[in-house]
């Protein structure tokens, strides 16, 4: 009972960010409107995208649950001073229907593809956000032209790069729980059929509680540069995210040796969600990377 207890709390805290993150989005979220928006025919899904800015051109990938304004809304007008930002919504995410498709990584790292064929982008820097992150890593792992540089915002490649209590309250989510939150709203603002919110919950659901695992031998392949964000207690597994930074070459004594190509930044004091809510500190380090 008392780990019950523990799980459920713990459920319950990550729902609340979740909330608050989705409340104060909108007051503060973009004032751009997109150059481009429309749909990719993608893998017999019409996948929806915004296209803002000019330049080199930069993927955005959602978090769980999100839409590209509740995620990136204070971002975009940044990075898109500079870059061609393509921001794309993910299967029964925002404006992208819902399908009865099985949702894993492999498939939305395709679609994300598909979009990039779609707008003739042959290869882009691609930036992920929690589930979003680990859509960008298998789009590396998969499609590795397509890859410049990969930025991975509190994310992991396999369930185990979570705390164990995070994989454990995955599991105990139920759809009821999402009922009359922001997140409800958010999706009931754009979503192409509002009828469809319970099954998305629980293909959600399904889509999170599932184990998965890209496999170190893939990871240490990647050949893209690549940023690793995280909060300082954002619910990864800082052994495992070390373990991860150490398979793309980095966690080197670099006074006596070049400095490794990708980076690692731990961002003190902040949890999962609000680590998005650190507009500029996420956006100096993107720029930085990516220039």
């Amino acid at each position: 009972m008392k780990n019950l207890f523990q799980t459920g709390n713990i459920l319950k805290s990550i729902l609340l960010l979740a909330i608050i993150m989705f409340a104060v989005a909108p007051s503060k979220g973009q004032q751009l409107k997109p150059a481009e928006s429309g749909y990719a025919p993608v893998n017999d899904l019409k996948v929806y995208y915004e296209v803002y800015g000019e330049g080199k051109p930069l993927v955005l990938l959602h978090g769980a649950f999100m839409t590209i304004e509740t995620n990136w809304g204070q971002l975009i007008p940044e990075l898109s001073k500079t870059r061609k930002v393509i921001a794309v919504e993910l299967q029964g995410h925002g404006h992208t229907p819902f399908s009865d498709r099985k949702l894993d990584q492999a498939t939305l790292a395709s679609d994300v593809e598909g979009v990039m064929k779609h707008l003739k982008v042959d290869s882009a820097d691609v930036a992920g956000y929690s589930m979003g992150g680990s859509i960008a890593y298998k789009l590396a792992i998969q499609s590795p032209k397509r890859v410049k540089k990969l930025v991975i915002i509190s994310s992991t490649y396999k369930s185990t790069g979570w705390r164990p209590e995070i994989a454990e309250a995955f599991k105990n989510m139920k759809p009821e729980m999402f009922a009359n939150t922001p997140m409800r709203t958010a999706y009931d603002a754009v979503a192409p059929d509002k009828t469809k919110w319970t099954k998305f919950i629980e293909q959600m659901i399904v889509f999170a509680g599932t184990t998965f695992d890209m496999g170190d031998a893939n990871i240490a392949k990647i050949t893209s540069p690549v940023l690793i964000i995280a909060g300082d207690n954002d619910g990864l597994d800082k052994i495992e995210l070390s373990k991860t930074y150490q398979l793309l070459g980095g966690d080197k004594f670099a006074d006596m040796g070049p400095m490794p190509k990708s980076h690692l930044a731990i961002v003190p004091g902040q949890g999962h969600v609000s680590l998005m809510m650190q507009t500029k500190t996420i956006s100096a380090y993107l720029n930085d990377f990516l220039k």
